[in-house]
């Protein structure tokens, strides 16, 4: 049975050497939020939004033009507890 991911980890490298780290809860999310705001402002240097679902009242924006690469990585949460007495 193969496992399904509990959310995806999508890595921003951007130019300059920077990192950054946003988690998505599906990768339907996540190719939504890329079609939508990444595509079709690929070339711009105007800000647009990066959603941070997972820190409350913290937000990200970036330059698409700045971004040279994405990494997208399934997150897998198990539900078995390995420390159990």
């Amino acid at each position: 049975m193969p496992r399904t991911p509990s959310e995806f980890s999508v890595h921003l490298f951007i130019e300059g050497g920077h990192k950054e780290e946003v988690r998505f809860p599906s990768i339907q999310d996540f190719q939504k939020w890329y079609s939508n705001e990444v595509i079709p402002r690929s070339d711009s240097s105007e800000f647009i939004s990066v959603p941070i679902k997972t820190i409350q009242g913290e937000y990200m924006v970036i330059r698409p033009a700045k971004i040279l690469a994405i990494r997208v990585e399934p997150v897998f949460s198990s539900s078995v507890d390995r420390f159990s007495s």
